[in-house]
């Protein structure tokens, strides 16, 4: 069983998408949460995310437990109430 230490985060976002900066307003100050940021105005960013994800819908929450499994959370509302509990 993976520990919650050895999660890693990326957020997936476009700046011109209000469920983005919804996300990201709800995580501002959470400096205990280690999340990389990937724009997908970035051409890679889009590209993993649509090779990982299966779509290009933002934003997109990548979770990693550090063991192999891999979890894509697309909702703006699933991804705050994630964090809200971890």
């Amino acid at each position: 069983m993976g520990s919650q230490m050895s999660k890693s985060y990326s957020l997936y976002y476009s700046k011109y998408c209000f469920f983005c900066q919804k996300v990201l307003m709800n995580l501002h100050g959470r400096d205990d949460l280690n999340i990389e940021l990937r724009s997908t105005s970035d051409r890679q960013h889009a590209a993993d995310l649509m090779k990982g994800g299966g779509k290009t819908q933002v934003p997109c929450l990548r979770v990693d437990d550090g063991s192999g499994n891999v979890q894509w959370m697309y909702e703006s509302d699933d991804i705050i109430q994630y964090f809200a509990k971890h």
